[in-house]
This record gives C-alpha cells, structure tokens and sequence, in this order.
C-alpha cells in the first residue's frame, strides 16, 4: 500500500494533521477544565464544538468534494485551519477564552471539505482490493495519535501553556497541507460535460442513497450509534474522577490504553481484511463495544476499567473500517462526497444530540444510567445490519 503515491502522501500529512488536533484539543480541554472548574457544560461544549460542523456542513462540503478538485480542497482546508487557530491564539491573549470553542468549530468545519476528497482520491486511485486494508492502516494511524496524542497534549499544555499548544497546532495545520502540494495534479472531471446546479447534485447524492440498501440500512445503524457514542463522549472525564477516583490529567492513561488497543485491532485487521465482510467486522465491533460501555460506566476498579478500555480499542478498528468499506464498496467514485456528506451527519447529528444532554442526563439520572443507555443503543444498531450480513457489495 505504502508503494501507492497518494497514500503514502496522504498518510503523511495526516500524521501531522492529528498530531495537530491532538494538542489542540487536550491543550483547550485541560485550559476550560482550569478556568471554569470542572463545569460540566462547558466540558460537554467542547465536544460538541468538534462534531457539530460535521452534522452542519457534511452534505454541502461532500457535494462541494465532488465538484472540486480535491488535492486543491485538501490544501487550503489544512491552510485555511491553521489561519483559524491563529486568529483564536491572538484573540485569546486578550483573555477571550469562549473563542477556543468558536476556533475549534470553525477548524472542524474546515476538515468536512478534506475529509471527503481524501476518500474520493482513494477510490480513484488505490486497487479495491486494498480499499479495506488501507482503511485499516488509516484506522491504526488513528490509533497510534490516541496512544501518544493524550500524553504529548498534556505536557505541552502543563509545562508551556495554552499559548504554545495553539502555535505549534498551526505550524503542524501548515506542514499538512505543504506536503498534500506534493500530491500529483489534479485530473480535470467532466470535461465537455454539463454540469448541474449545486442543490440538484446534493438532492441527486441524496436520492442514490434512498436506492441502496446497504447505504440505507448504514444509515439506520448510525443514527442508534451516533447517539449511544455522544451519551458517553463527554463523560469519561467525569468516570475517571468519579468512578475511579483519579483526578483529570489520569484520563491520558485511559485514552493511552484504549489507543494502544485500537493500533493492534488495526494491524490484525490488516491482516484478514479481504477475508471477512466489513458488515460482519462492524456489527461485531457493535456488540462488543455494548459490552465493555456497561461495563466502563460502572467499574469502580482500576484493572478492570483498564481491561475494559483495551477491549473496546481492539474492537473499534472494526467499526470504523467496516463503516469505511462499507460506504467505498457501495459508491460511485463520483458521488464519494455527497454519500458521505449525507450519511455521516446522521451519525454525528445524532452523537451530538447525545452529547448536548450527557450532561444533564448525568445529573438528572446518574453516570451508570447514562451508560446502560448507550450500551443498549449499540445493540440495536448492530441488530439494524443483520439484512446485510448475506448481501453483496454493489460492485
């Protein structure tokens, strides 16, 4: 995989692009913690800021993905974020600390028109019999930043501050998007072809989706387990000092662990990529991540938490390249952008439903109560993809 040009570039820049965001996020997570003593809103906030812009504006930049060259996309959304956090840095040294949330948001918005033109490279130019593995090599990549993102987010914030963080999160958004220049031109599309309005493009990518089963039954799953994920998102912060009695700077250890796993899951499902069906790998990744939320949400000893976020790492890789592969198999190269536009906002609309009220829900009710909750939505969401389990991709 690594002899292909576009993904060995690609996978380049992302390594930056995440060590970016890691410190980033962990730098404005332990500053708001900091200045607003532990609110649980604005802790709750900061997720939300995050996945917000993807329920907002997947379906217009994955419709946009498709219209625009997507090396050229790429590049000025990795430029125009690092332009982003340095306007957040300037504005937050005259004390405006909220605009770490609205910086953040607008950075996420930024990466809705990468994402999509990444995807859409792979599709035209990896051989899909390596589709799914290299959604599993992306998968690990992610896993090995949530090893050392946690940790390497934590000291730069505690021993240089929130102003350092932000500097080097921009200089990190620079290199990214230099690398991607470096990435072969961009092939012209469409040429002597008409091309349609933009609405009727989005409603076109809209109505393929209505004619797929799989992308429907896709759907279905993701709304359950968009929202079991946003219940639970914010409160494992509130599970390390509550349940397990550590303060907030030992939630790294968890996220280390849980990361740690999910680069193994990654490399083993590299290895039998070709050899299970990406419905089967995510309706199993479902089940088992019921189990270890139920058990997260209610383990009040260190070993077992531990053992719990080691399960749930190895299995993840499992949704999210099913999910991945799923969507590659069963899309057009051309309508890339707008499918995932359309389908992941149902996912991420609802994670952020869940994760506005987790909050609440855990005051109202209780930690545990939250978290049987999600567990219980996973299930269904896995039992959503049981048509799927005999069908075949649709090329």
């Amino acid at each position: 995989m690594f002899a292909n040009r576009y993904v060995r570039t690609v996978v380049l820049s992302r390594v930056l692009l995440q060590l970016g965001i890691w410190i980033r996020n962990f730098a404005i997570l332990l500053y708001i913690t900091d200045v607003t003593q532990n609110d649980a809103f604005y802790v709750s906030m900061i997720s939300v800021v995050e996945y917000a812009p993807i329920f907002l504006f997947a379906i217009i930049a994955g419709t946009f993905a498709d219209r625009w060259q997507p090396k050229r996309t790429m590049v000025w959304s990795d430029l125009l974020s690092a332009v982003s956090v340095a306007v957040v840095l300037l504005v937050l040294q005259q004390g405006v600390w909220l605009a770490l949330l609205l910086g953040t948001f607008v950075s996420a918005s930024l990466s809705q028109f990468s994402q999509p033109s990444a995807t859409k490279l792979f599709k035209m130019n990896v051989p899909a019999e390596q589709l799914q593995g290299v959604m599993a090599m992306f998968q690990s990549l992610i896993a090995i930043f949530m090893v050392i993102g946690p940790v390497i987010g934590t000291f730069l914030y505690l021993e240089y501050g929130i102003e350092t963080s932000l500097l080097l999160t921009c200089l990190l958004f620079v290199g990214s998007g230099v690398i991607l220049m470096f990435l072969p031109r961009d092939v012209e599309e469409r040429q002597g072809q008409a091309r349609a309005g933009f609405l009727a493009e989005m409603a076109e990518g809209i109505r393929y989706i209505g004619r797929n089963r799989a992308l429907r039954a896709l759907g279905a799953t993701f709304s359950v387990s968009g929202l079991a994920a946003g219940l639970i998102t914010p409160l494992l912060l509130f599970v390390t000092m509550e349940k397990l009695g550590q303060d907030k700077q030992f939630l790294q250890w968890l996220m280390m662990a849980n990361g740690a796993a999910m680069l193994v899951g990654g490399a083993l499902i590299m290895t039998f990529a070709r050899k299970v069906k990406p419905q089967a790998l995510l309706m199993t990744g479902l089940l088992v991540s019921a189990v270890c939320t139920i058990g997260a949400g209610t383990s009040t000893l260190l070993p077992l938490s531990f053992a719990l976020q080691i399960i749930g790492g190895l299995v993840y890789p499992c949704i999210q390249v099913g999910i991945q592969t799923l969507l590659m198999q069963n899309t057009e190269a051309a309508m890339m952008g707008r499918v995932g536009g359309a389908i992941t906002p149902i996912f991420m609309g609802m994670m952020v439903l869940g994760m506005s009220f987790a909050g609440y829900l855990k005051d109202l009710i209780s930690l545990e109560a939250v978290y049987a909750i999600s567990a219980s939505l996973l299930v269904i969401g896995a039992m959503l993809l049981v048509p799927l389990l005999q069908a075949r991709p649709t090329e």
